[in-house]
């Protein structure tokens, strides 16, 4: 069934939830509707895809860990020099580890096994090779489970409100 992306009042992401507490949210007063669904629960009342929430509340902030399973997610798991898809990606540091390279959301990309042996322990410049998307630290935790609801061509009507949603 639908998702609905709930904003703070200040417009930041908060979180994603059902559309059943979306319009309990707007029927209480505590929310405001802000994008809809062409579809109507009653005649005058349209589906939420997106709301805000009438006061501010405070998130503490949380990290988000540098795993395998979040870099496949943030790369789609896609080479990000070929973009082919499937089993068997590796991770690749930008700047080779023997060469001062950390392990940061910003230095590592998932690569599949040919482009990074081709790559080897250069830099993608000196291997002649290109990076289809500068990588960088999502956003919020919010970020994949966002990108996950998009990226089926749902919920298009969200990209206007997430930072870096692809």
């Amino acid at each position: 069934m639908s998702k609905v992306l709930v904003l703070n009042a200040s417009y930041e992401p908060l979180n994603i939830t059902s559309w059943r507490r979306a319009v309990v949210l707007l029927i209480k007063g505590k929310a405001e509707p802000l994008e809809h669904t062409k579809k109507y629960i009653y005649e005058n009342f349209p589906l939420p895809s997106v709301i805000r929430l009438r006061h501010y509340v405070r998130v503490p902030y949380v990290e988000i860990a540098l795993t395998r399973k979040n870099l496949l997610h943030r790369d789609g798991h896609a080479c990000q020099y070929c973009q082919k898809g499937g089993e068997g990606m590796t991770l690749d540091h930008v700047i080779p580890r023997s060469r001062g390279g950390q392990d940061t959301w910003e230095n590592i990309v998932v690569a599949c096994v040919r482009c990074n042996v081709k790559k080897g322990n250069r830099t993608p410049k000196e291997a002649s090779m290109t990076l289809l998307k500068q990588p960088s630290r999502p956003h919020s935790s919010l970020y994949f489970e966002v990108n996950r609801c998009m990226n089926n061509g749902a919920n298009q009507e969200w990209r206007k409100y997430v930072i870096g949603a692809s």
